[in-house]
């Protein structure tokens, strides 16, 4: 939490603020702005309690229509869930191996080339095909 905050919070301390950093000018300034931002918080948390309201009212209602059509919301949420998902690529094969610190290690070719085996390619002078599987 912020200081200006702490000291907003905690009477005495805004007593000692208020006496000895602001004029009366000031404060009364002050408040009528954060009066202002309790205000539109007030109103976008009704806005957003009137929204869940009658997201809730739109649940009951379909609730209600399915019911009165004989289907079991538990049922149709078990077909939801049974519903085929979207299939993952298969991984790719390796097309590279190499060694490093005595453990060896594959690449695919996709992607960033692995650091060790372009090190090995720029300061040995080999090339990628040396590394074909």
């Amino acid at each position: 939490m912020s200081d200006i905050f702490k000291t907003l919070l905690n009477l005495r301390s805004l007593r000692a603020a208020a006496r000895d950093e602001f004029t009366l000018e000031q404060l009364k300034e002050a408040l009528e702005k954060l009066q202002t931002v309790v205000t539109e918080r007030e109103e976008a948390e009704a806005e957003s309690r009137q929204a869940d309201k009658e997201k809730e009212e739109k649940l009951k209602a379909y609730r209600d229509m399915l019911i009165a059509d004989g289907i079991d919301p538990e049922e149709l949420l078990a077909t939801l869930a049974d519903a085929p998902k979207k299939a993952k690529r298969a991984p790719r094969p390796a097309k590279y191996k190499f060694t490093v610190d005595g453990e060896e290690r594959t690449w695919t070719g996709q992607g960033r080339m692995p650091s060790p085996l372009k090190e090995a390619i720029e300061s040995e002078g080999k090339s990628l095909d040396d590394f074909l599987i």
